[in-house]
């Protein structure tokens, strides 16, 4: 074997063996680094919410009032559909002496950090006459829905939101509940059934407990909530949002009312 081939080889074994040097010490040097990463990562705390001490919670309550003359209510006609036997008048703006029913309340600012746990209760939601019971409903996400049908003829339960995902299940009479969540927040999520086109209502998902709907005379309460001082805002389907401040003391109970004008007052 001449000398130049010889030279040739040692000059391969010798490249062969930076290479594999340079390999090994780059994969020391992603490893130490993944490490490190994975320690800052596991000592760095989660955020752990502010606790609520039971003793100091707060009441927030008040009544939302229809400022102007009330609508009259839109007629159904339910004909097409003879297992169809409920009202024949529409949900969409209720008004009963003034007060102002199926107002979404709740607390939009305020909470900072704090998490809370979907409560383990279902929220009912019944169709009944051909119209949705009730017409407006709260629920944190995470939380279950159980959708009922009492009626004797087939609902097509079919949500349309912009920030859940949109399903549409058929439900035939006598049939078993159907039970859905939604995963993330969504004020005034529209549903319908394509089996009726009049029967609509509407899902409000939030991240927190402190919400409720205002019922016929117009009232809602929201309890348990801690001090502090928060955003309120007033839902409704047609007549938009409002939000109000308000700040509560422990174990205090503050009035927040809300007024409503008809589109275009």
């Amino acid at each position: 074997m001449n000398s130049n081939k010889v030279r040739w080889i040692a000059i391969s074994i010798m490249a062969l063996c930076a290479l594999l040097v340079l390999a090994a010490c780059n994969k020391k040097e992603n490893t130490e680094q993944s490490s490190n990463t994975n320690t800052e990562q596991q000592a760095q705390p989660a955020q752990s919410a502010t606790p609520i001490d039971p003793a100091t919670v707060a009441t927030v309550n008040g009544t939302v009032k229809f400022d102007g003359t009330a609508p009259k209510p839109a007629k159904i006609d339910m004909s097409q559909d003879p297992g169809c036997k409920g009202s024949n008048a529409a949900e969409t703006v209720v008004v009963d002496n003034g007060d102002l029913a199926n107002v979404f309340v709740y607390v939009k600012d305020g909470l900072g950090n704090r998490a809370f746990d979907a409560p383990k209760d279902p929220v009912v939601l019944e169709q009944k006459g051909c119209q949705y019971h009730p017409h407006v409903i709260g629920v944190m996400t995470g939380q279950t829905v159980d959708i009922k049908n009492a009626d004797p003829t087939t609902h097509n339960i079919h949500p349309t939101p912009k920030d859940n995902r949109e399903w549409n299940e058929s439900q035939p009479p006598s049939s078993a509940d159907i039970q859905k969540t939604f995963a993330r927040e969504e004020v005034m999520l529209p549903v319908k059934c394509n089996q009726h086109p009049w029967m609509k209502m509407y899902v409000n998902v939030v991240k927190n407990p402190f919400f409720a709907v205002t019922d016929k005379s117009g009232k809602y309460e929201i309890k348990g909530l801690p001090p502090g001082d928060y955003t309120l805002a007033f839902v409704h389907e047609k007549l938009g949002e409002q939000d109000q401040k308000v700040t509560v003391a422990p174990k205090d109970t503050k009035t927040v009312d809300a007024s409503f004008k008809a589109a275009g007052e």
